[in-house]
């Protein structure tokens, strides 16, 4: 399983042919067509043996919410009104030709006490889900554990005024490992990372949330704006393999 992306690929040990449902294109969609929602909504597969189909349409695409408290990234979602509830969570979004174009997840509530459908549901579009279950089925895991030897602190405003960087926000790099992707990038000590993809930074966990969400691997590469002798230049820095099977950046 992939938990960052909330993917997971099972595999069913059987002698015996079973019924399998056709992937559409989540590519293809367009707001305002028509889907259906099945699964157990609140255990009603209990009562009839059946999953329980909800019609709806398209509400949106390209939805990004980012990482949410569960450690959770949801990027790229569909929006649909098709009824959906709690234990509809990981059943099928299709259209009308029987094709699964996503796998229902959450919903919005407007409330923290009401956690009934109000019709604003999200799946993730099957395209995304496939990419991932490749990688499964190939490698058995999804390898997001990378360093890039830098060590680093956030900067305070005497830091700020004494670096000269004015009202700019970033993080100081404070020791570099030798041979790491940190050091053959060209980083040094005392550089000030403004910026990761474009993203403004303010602190380390900034950095690991903006690698997070843009679900990037080991081998991926980001772009870091750095201050340097009163200049701004682009690095290009890689995710390398973190072979010491450690939480480390």
């Amino acid at each position: 399983m992939d938990e960052l992306t909330d993917i997971a690929l099972l595999k069913i040990d059987t002698k015996d042919s079973l019924p399998y449902v056709k992937v559409g294109n989540s590519d293809s969609l367009i707001v305002g067509e028509w889907v259906v929602a099945l699964g157990n909504p609140l255990g009603l597969f209990d009562v009839s043996k059946k999953p329980t189909a909800t019609v709806g349409i398209i509400s949106g695409v390209g939805l990004d919410f980012g990482q949410k408290e569960s450690g959770r990234v949801y990027q790229n979602m569909l929006q649909t009104d098709a009824s959906i509830n709690p234990g509809n969570s990981g059943g099928p979004l299709i259209n009308v030709l029987g094709e699964v174009v996503g796998i229902n997840t959450f919903i919005m509530t407007n409330s923290n006490f009401n956690s009934g459908s109000i019709g604003i549901g999200f799946a993730i579009p099957i395209n995304s889900v496939l990419s991932i279950v490749s990688e499964l089925k190939k490698y058995g895991k999804i390898e997001r554990n990378f360093k890039t030897g830098l060590h680093v602190q956030t900067i305070d405003q005497s830091m700020k005024n004494f670096l000269k960087i004015g009202n700019k926000t970033g993080v100081i790099i404070t020791n570099i490992d030798k041979g790491s992707s940190g050091e053959k990038a060209g980083l040094g000590i005392g550089d000030v990372i403004l910026s990761v993809d474009n993203v403004n930074i303010n602190s380390l966990q900034d950095i690991l949330k903006v690698i997070n969400e843009g679900l990037y691997k080991t081998g991926d590469f980001i772009t870091l704006q750095i201050f340097r002798n009163n200049q701004i230049i682009d690095i290009v820095l890689e995710l390398e393999k973190n072979n010491e099977n450690e939480e480390s950046y």
